[in-house]
């Protein structure tokens, strides 16, 4: 059995106003530096077998912060970038019905195969985006045979992981929160994808930082 940790970069100063991101290149804010070193110190008496990380920076920093505690090198794959949303990235969720009224509609719609409008980048449907994700969480977990592994990715990987293991049709909607620096365990057994726990972020709650804070104070 092979132990996943799927976990969700810190906060961007884009998460903070619900500004689509995509495949633009936000760092994290400093809530979200926060977040990564209090996940990182969660995660500092499990140990890994591997860290795994978007080339996103929001995601790599998240990465660090938790290589550095298990000294490990972070291995980095495009293919788990959050899904490119072409002419949406960049725009605030709450603009986007009045700019791409139809396209808004057609999102909201979860078609598998809907593409959105054109942009800089060309975006994914969500079943190329599915098929994307899917093949990278697994190949990481094939290789890695019956260790723990971190991948450092984006809420919509983190979303379609959610899916595959508790079989959901891709044209459902969003039935989970999925939170910024969250933990999210999976196990692998060659064949099936089976969720363990989700949305763990007690290590964000005020007794935890404070927690923290004391463990790392100079003397």
């Amino acid at each position: 059995m092979t132990e996943i940790l799927l976990i969700r970069h810190g906060e961007t100063a884009w998460n903070a106003v619900r500004r689509l991101q995509g495949h633009l290149d936000i760092p994290l804010n400093e809530e979200g530096t926060r977040q990564a070193k209090a996940l990182a110190w969660a995660l500092k008496n499990e140990k890994l077998d591997a860290i795994f990380s978007s080339d996103l920076q929001r995601a790599l920093q998240t990465a660090g912060e938790i290589a550095t505690l298990q000294n490990l090198d972070i291995q980095v794959d495009a293919a788990l970038r959050e899904r490119c949303f072409g002419g949406f990235e960049g725009v605030l969720y709450s603009d986007i019905p009045h700019q791409f009224p139809e396209a808004y509609v057609t999102w909201q719609s979860r078609d598998p195969d809907a593409l959105f409008p054109p942009g800089e980048r060309t975006g994914e449907s969500i079943r190329q985006f599915h098929t994307r994700t899917m093949e990278a969480i697994l190949r990481h977990a094939r290789q890695h045979e019956g260790k723990k592994i971190a991948l450092v990715a984006h809420g919509g990987v983190l979303e379609c992981a959610y899916r595959a293991a508790q079989s959901l049709p891709l044209h459902a909607p969003r039935d989970v929160t999925i939170y910024n620096a969250s933990i999210n365990r999976f196990a692998f057994d060659g064949e099936t994808l089976k969720l363990v726990q989700w949305g763990d972020v007690t290590h964000l709650d005020a007794d935890a930082m404070d927690e923290i804070n004391q463990s790392t104070a100079k003397p």
